[in-house]
């Protein structure tokens, strides 16, 4: 055995020649992910004759070993997929669903208040995964290698362990307390405290796990012995899950939500993600304005006012569709987006109590990750990704390594009830069986003469207007900087809390003071938030190029 010291260079090594590759590894990888291993991953995919959705689907494994914090088996996510030999595109709805026996009740107390800790601590906070049907569903008919060669590099990565780095060591100390009270989350820690830069992380259960997945495909995970398994853990956790459960879950190919924005062709998130309906209201209201000749304050206004709009309207009627009618076809509508931005003042923030609440009835039937992928033919993917909120439920499943969600919170737990992000619904989002919860991932292609935009983040509540900044970086510059697009400072409304929410840095005093006078309430976050990934498919060379978000590398999160 190496002596300690030896062990620590040598992963602080590893580590160091890591960051050196990102965000893709040379020549014809264009992969922007949120960790270098998972990158590697994908490359040596593409280098040895895979797609791009192969590639997703090693990369998706890849997260799942390294970022236990933001992706994994026990989650879910969505996939914008297009195939450029016939022009196909495809969203895969791998959201988790809610457990047969899970009820709103359940998360209530005798007094009808929410109980937030039992939707987001433990088994009771955890939906049905989608991530383990994704990757074999795609992988079986969209990609060209065989699923035990995608899933190869990951299974080494749990098996033969990698370095923490800063994002690892701060989610753990976000969820510290939680991952030490939790046997089977001693994984995570050395020795069962926080672990120092440079720890190799270890998961030889998972790695059991993803052989099992690699032999039998879906039904490895969602049938038999490892379902078994994890249903009686969530079981002596206090969760509600049943075998019918895992059996009957099912991801959803969907039409891509589509928004045509100054002649760009916009691909994005239909629901249950609340991010295409939200972007086309805001883009819709923001078209005719002159953006590009107003200051960065009048224009940070109008895109704050036509947030709220969106996130308001996110609330009222925005749930899962295949239990819920939500006027999809009303809240795409240039016209309807046009009424509501006839409200907007120039000079004036519109208070959020004067807009239609969340309680009137309707009168119409942290953390998360994500990549990006062009390969040399022209296929693409955005793909976001998520536990919810750092290390899920901070539950690994009995001896499978499979560390849950908890995106039973992202349901209304009652009506007007703020959930982690401070987000606010309605029955709408009530928990149902088997009912998806609403979401905020975004993965977005932008189609212009310039070439093609592939852009997602992580985020929580931010994930919308964060997208929505990046379509409009790149649809307000002739020149296409993704150094700009992924870096820029961003600000944030979503209709309640009413306030401008803006990163601790990039914003002056002056551009606060202007916005606080027409009546912004304008508050700092304290840091710096997202995790952008793009890849840019240059139309004048036929070259694509991958960037990653500088805050990754600075260990921020959500």
């Amino acid at each position: 055995m190496l002596p300690v010291a030896a062990r620590w260079i040598r992963s602080f090594l590893l580590l160091f020649s890591l960051l050196l590759v990102r965000p893709a590894l040379a020549g014809d990888c264009a992969i922007a992910s949120a960790h270098p291993l998972a990158t590697r991953a994908g490359c040596e995919i593409l280098q040895q004759g895979g797609n791009a959705f192969d590639a997703a689907v090693a990369v998706s494994a890849a997260l799942a070993v390294v970022e236990p914090y933001a992706s994994g088996l026990g989650g879910g996510g969505f996939y914008l997929l297009h195939r450029a030999a016939d022009e196909f595109e495809v969203f895969i709805d791998a959201r988790e669903t809610a457990p047969a026996r899970a009820t709103s009740e359940f998360y209530l107390n005798e007094n009808g208040e929410p109980r937030h800790r039992a939707s987001l601590d433990g088994a009771s906070a955890a939906a049905i995964p989608g991530t383990p049907a994704a990757i074999d569903w795609i992988a079986t008919r969209y990609g060209t290698l065989p699923l035990e060669r995608l899933l190869a590099p990951a299974i080494a990565l749990a098996e033969q362990g990698f370095p923490v780095d800063s994002r690892y060591l701060w989610a753990i100390g976000y969820r510290e307390t939680l991952l030490k009270s939790s046997p089977g989350a001693s994984v995570f820690l050395d020795n069962g405290t926080r672990p120092q830069a440079g720890y190799m992380v270890k998961q030889p259960q998972l790695a059991k796990t993803l052989r099992t997945i690699a032999r039998s495909g879906r039904d490895g995970f969602y049938r038999g012995r490892l379902a078994r398994e994890l249903v009686e853990a969530v079981a002596a956790g206090g969760g509600v899950w049943n075998l019918d459960d895992l059996a009957g879950y099912r991801l959803v190919e969907r039409e891509p939500f589509r928004i045509r924005f100054r002649g760009a062709r916009i691909s994005t998130a239909p629901l249950p993600s609340s991010g295409g309906l939200v972007m086309a209201q805001a883009l819709h209201i923001l078209e005719s304005l002159p953006l590009e000749n107003m200051d960065d304050t009048r224009r940070a206004h109008f895109v704050a006012e036509a947030m709220r709009r969106g996130y308001n309207d996110r609330a009222r009627y925005m749930g899962d569709a295949d239990f819920v009618a939500v006027p999809v076809e009303k809240l795409a509508s240039r016209e309807y987006a046009l009424s509501r931005g006839a409200t907007i003042s120039p000079d004036r923030a519109t208070p959020s109590s004067e807009l239609p609440d969340v309680a009137e009835p309707l009168v119409e039937g942290r953390d998360t990750t994500h990549f990006s992928i062009v390969d040399v033919a022209g296929n693409r993917v955005a793909a976001t990704l998520s536990v919810n909120i750092p290390f899920g439920a901070g539950f690994v499943a009995g001896d499978t390594g499979v560390l849950l969600n908890n995106h039973m919170n992202d349901f209304s737990l009652a009506v007007a009830a703020p959930n982690v992000y401070q987000l606010v619904g309605n029955h709408a989002n009530a928990i149902e069986p088997g009912k998806r919860p609403l979401s905020s991932m975004s993965p977005t292609f932008i189609s212009d003469e310039r070439g093609v935009l592939v852009l997602g983040t992580p985020g929580g509540s931010r994930i919308i207007s964060m997208v929505l900044l990046g379509i409009l970086d790149y649809m307000l510059n002739p020149q296409v900087n993704l150094e700009r697009i992924v870096g820029a400072p961003r600000y944030h409304h979503q209709y309640l809390p009413d306030r401008i929410q803006i990163e601790s840095e990039g914003f002056s005093e002056s551009w606060i003071a202007a916005l606080r006078a027409k009546g912004h309430a304008v508050e700092s976050a304290g840091r710096r938030w997202g995790n952008m990934q793009v890849v840019f498919w240059d139309a004048a060379t036929a070259r694509a190029r991958p960037e990653s978000d500088p805050r990754g590398r600075a260990g921020v999160l959500f």
